[in-house]
């Protein structure tokens, strides 16, 4: 397929955009690079990309502070393949000869600061694999100054995110250091899959939209249609993680399971 010139921020919002005008949520689908094996990772990805909007792609680490058991079991897995950093960009670029839609890498931050080159090499590489930003789980947007400027330098999206728990003055720094989208942590833990959510998430949506964020995901909990549903409802980006995970984990059919899930992104 032709891939579009358009990219980083830019890319992010037009998918948000995209939902938005079709009445619903964006779909955001959440994957271990490497997991189950690199070459399995890209049929993967295909398959949620045919019904997501973008992908949420994990940088494997060995000790992911905010991920419950099923993404530490990928992560331990995809690491086992001897997927880290590099790798994980190897398949960014791979899977952007694949698609055109946004993909987006979440990494904690050690292996950024230990990349060869540090910050600046790993946006640099990063923005040349086809990336269109960065998820930042455990990086204070306050102590992010230098991976923040070269990231808008190189048009990448920075992704932080806000908690139940964060103030209103939290949450107005928190979304003015975020591009394409600020994520929104359902539940003070880790991922994981839930029957429902906390009615604590509306009230953190509002507040950051007050804060002056324009496109709210909701991710850590989400695990079916109808806790999509819910959060559609909200927000405007449902992220799965842990689900697809167990999806993946149990060789169920993910293309029909990443249309189920969108299909609940409906409003």
């Amino acid at each position: 397929m032709t891939v579009a010139v358009d990219a980083g921020v830019r890319r992010i919002e037009a998918a948000f955009d995209a939902a938005r005008a079709e009445g619903r949520a964006a779909f955001v689908p959440y994957l271990t690079a490497g997991f189950p094996d690199p070459d399995g990772f890209l049929r993967a990805a295909e398959a949620l990309l045919e019904h997501g909007d973008l992908l949420e792609v994990g940088l494997p680490f060995s000790d992911p502070l905010g991920d419950g058991p099923t993404v530490q079991r990928a992560s331990e897995r995809a690491l086992a393949n001897g997927v880290g950093a590099r790798e994980t960009l190897a398949l960014v670029a791979r899977l952007r000869e694949r698609t055109d839609k946004p993909l987006v890498v979440m990494s904690y931050y050690n292996p950024i600061y230990c990349y060869p080159g540090g910050e600046a090499a790993f946006v640099r590489d990063l923005a040349a694999a086809g990336g269109d930003g960065m998820i930042l789980p455990d990086l204070p947007p306050d102590e992010g100054e230098g991976l923040i400027a070269a990231a808008r330098e190189a048009d990448l999206g920075t992704v932080f995110l806000a908690a139940p728990t964060s103030t209103d003055e939290r949450l107005s720094l928190v979304v003015g250091a975020c591009r394409g989208f600020v994520y929104a942590v359902s539940v003070t833990g880790v991922t994981g899959m839930r029957e429902s959510l906390p009615p604590e998430v509306a009230d953190l949506v509002a507040r950051t939209r007050a804060a002056g964020a324009r496109n709210v995901a909701v991710g850590f909990g989400v695990a079916s249609a109808d806790t999509a549903r819910t959060v559609a409802r909200l927000a405007d980006g449902v992220v799965v993680g842990s689900a697809v995970i167990r999806a993946v984990e149990e060789g169920r059919d993910l293309g029909a399971f990443a249309r189920e899930l969108r299909a609940g992104c409906e409003r």
